[in-house]
């Protein structure tokens, strides 16, 4: 007999291994999408424990219930109102006494909760031991000990999801804030109750959240005509513990949380002698590598070692994929020979053909990807955010504007929904706006390709000067837009620095793994659709010779090519190829294989004879620069609005643009 479904919502700050639990809860069984009303990606997955399903609703990293950002607010909004059946806090064991703060706000909200104690291993490392029972006792709580990147305890975690209907409710957990707020918190409490205005929460929480001055708690008691009592007798014991106390009643409450999970941890946990204190291996690393004199070279120098593995381990692979994409459409053409010539043509010029050039890079798609996800999974991206802060605080930008950046070398739509995570929407809007100068994976074709061609000794670096220019100039453009658009102070980045820990082989693989195949189901679909409409546009009228001047997509090609002459590479082909990558960047490099007729080894031959060293590289700048691609100008309409979204791609044609004109001419006056 199948059990009733169970709902938790799997909560916790940021850096406190919540996705690898997740991953390791749900493996596969994941849907993503996103939270009604706002474009934060909401993401759930699902595990069978006996006879029991249970759905798992995995929450945006948050450090409280006080929401700031886009994406804690949506945390706090599902924690609060949405009431699952049972709340699992992931909890970094080596940091308890900040990670419990979530949990005392979950208890005092009275939400049934479940603590994981994650990273138990980095904990014992530092000498910290928790008595996870006593932990137990003082809290009212289940609570299990995990190493969630080894699997270990998750079996404890799942059998305590299991078997939460059982237990009884939470008894009442309260901290006391001293005789002062008590009897605050009880006066207004008596009338948040009196007025009806507790809803689906107690009376004393949102006395709690209201005296605290949460955002959302204001907002609602401002526009409730009912609560006119309330909010006067607010400002009065506010006014009246300030002036008492000298600072502000956020503050004082926030202390004595604090200090009652300080007692809390000093209960249950003791360090080993000679352990405590001793510098650990993070601590150590970090010296080096967030040191402000080789913090940025040694980032730069991964930036190249990591190009320089995409081509020595993955050009090889590629030429097995070209022979399997040459070996298919000779099948094809082989057995449509007594088709219409139309038809053979659609399948081997047009899709095979198109479709092979772009997935043929497959291999160095996926070692980018695997690299990245090394390095975020490692905690070093983490500090690569730090190191850069000092340099972008200098241009008088954000620091954690960088997190959004560096996503973007995997993907630009993800990195600008990352831009949900900045506090400021002028942040949020800057660090939009310069988002589409990152060069995603989407471009690496383009770079593959030509690099190959003309620059095969040196490849890594070539494609890491253009990662390198999409930094600067995305830096640069950021300076600009905020001394013309955004003209204000800059908060100093503080952020926590997860410890180094080795990524487990799952977590990678399946970070590789979402990134890849959504490359792959591009090829499948807005690829696929795209040179078969290149194709077409390149046979019609029927009767003349496919993809000359005489066809459709020739006639486009020769009117709008002069624009990129002075650029060096004005044949129509290659302003064809530009346009139609305005829908996918992938697409620059399909367009150009169905237009030729030809695999990726034809292809390298045929942009030697028709570019130069000095036009393909502006080429591959200018493909850095231009239009972002259609999703990605979706995914800023969706952030801001369409005022922004046009000054985007107005400014990056531009760009991109007079960049590839100032390389080639340039250039040519110096060789």
């Amino acid at each position: 007999m199948v059990g009733k479904p169970i709902k938790i919502a799997l909560a916790g700050n940021p850096n406190s291994g919540k996705t690898t639990v997740f991953n390791a809860l749900t493996g596969s069984r994941q849907y993503v999408g996103n939270w009604p009303g706002v474009t934060v990606e909401k993401k759930e997955g699902k595990f069978r424990f006996e006879n029991h399903e249970v759905t798992v609703v995995d929450l945006p990293g948050t450090y409280s219930l006080s929401a700031y950002s886009l994406d804690e607010k949506v945390a706090r909004d599902f924690l609060v109102n949405e009431k699952p059946d049972a709340v699992v806090v992931v909890v970094d064991a080596s940091n308890l006494e900040r990670n419990l703060y979530l949990v005392a706000q979950l208890l005092e909200l009275g939400a049934k909760v479940i603590v994981d104690l994650n990273m138990m291993d980095v904990a014992k490392s530092r000498g910290i031991m928790i008595d996870t029972q006593k932990l137990e006792q003082i809290l009212g709580v289940k609570v299990v000990g995990t190493v969630a990147s080894r699997g270990t305890g998750l079996d404890r975690l799942r059998r305590m999801i299991h078997d939460i209907r059982k237990d009884e409710p939470p008894p009442g957990f309260r901290i006391l804030y001293g005789r002062d707020f008590e009897a605050a918190l009880d006066g207004l409490s008596g009338l948040i109750e009196e007025h009806g205005l507790t809803r689906s929460v107690s009376a004393r929480w949102r006395a709690l959240k209201l005296l605290e001055g949460d955002a959302t708690e204001l907002k609602l008691l401002e526009t409730n005509p009912d609560a006119e009592a309330v909010r006067v007798e607010l400002n009065q014991i506010r006014t009246k513990l300030e002036h008492k106390y000298g600072y502000d009643v956020e503050t004082a409450i926030v202390e004595r949380r604090y200090g009652y999970l300080n007692g809390v941890v000093k209960e249950c946990t003791h360090r080993k002698p000679g352990v405590a204190g001793r510098l650990t291996m993070s601590d150590k690393i970090d010296k080096v590598v967030t040191n402000r004199w080789v913090g940025i070279p040694i980032f730069l120098l991964l930036m190249w070692g990591t190009f320089q593995l995409v081509f020595k381990l993955g050009d090889p692979l590629v030429g097995y994929i070209e022979a399997l994409f040459e070996w298919f459409g000779g099948v094809v053409s082989t057995t449509l020979a007594s088709s219409p010539a139309w038809l053979s043509s659609l399948m081997v010029d047009g899709l095979i053909n198109g479709i092979g050039s772009v997935l043929v890079f497959i291999p160095n798609i996926v070692i980018l990807f695997l690299v990245i996800s090394l390095l975020e999974d490692s905690g070093y991206m983490a500090r690569a955010a730090f190191v850069m802060d000092r340099f972008m605080h200098a241009l008088g930008l954000h620091g954690k504007s960088f997190i959004p950046m560096i996503i973007g070398f995997g993907c630009n739509v993800p990195a600008i929904m990352a831009t949900r995570t900045l506090e400021s929407r002028k942040d949020r809007i800057l660090t939009i706006l310069v988002n589409p100068l990152m060069s995603c994976s989407a471009r690496l074709p383009i770079y593959t390709l030509f690099t190959a061609a003309f620059f095969s000794r040196n490849q890594g670096l070539v494609v890491f000067s253009l990662y390198l220019m999409g930094i600067v100039l995305a830096i640069a453009m950021a300076r600009i837009f905020k001394g013309i658009f955004f003209k204000h102070e800059v908060a100093p980045l503080i952020m926590e620095l997860p410890p180094y820990h080795l990524p487990s082989i799952r977590g990678v693989l399946t970070h590789m793994w979402e990134r890849a195949s959504l490359f792959v189901r591009k090829a499948g679909t807005i690829i696929a659709g795209v040179v078969v409409l290149v194709w077409l546009l390149a046979s019609l009228p029927w009767g003349v010779e496919y993809a000359s001047q005489a066809s459709i997509i020739g006639k486009i090609g020769v009117f709008i090519a002069p624009i990129f002459s002075p650029a060096g590479f004005g044949n129509w082909q290659a302003a064809v190829s530009l346009t139609f990558g305005i829908l996918a960047k992938e697409v620059v490099v399909g367009t150009m294989g169905t237009l030729y007729g030809v695999g990726k080894e034809g292809l390298t031959a045929i942009v030697s004879g028709q570019f130069t060293p000095l036009s393909a590289y502006a080429f591959m700048a200018m493909s850095l620069l231009y239009i972002p691609c259609i999703a990605s100008i979706a995914a800023i309409w969706r952030e801001t609005n369409w005022k922004w979204t046009l000054l985007t791609v107005g400014y990056t044609l531009v760009l991109g643009w007079l960049v590839a004109v100032l390389i080639y001419q340039v250039g040519s006056l110096l060789t």
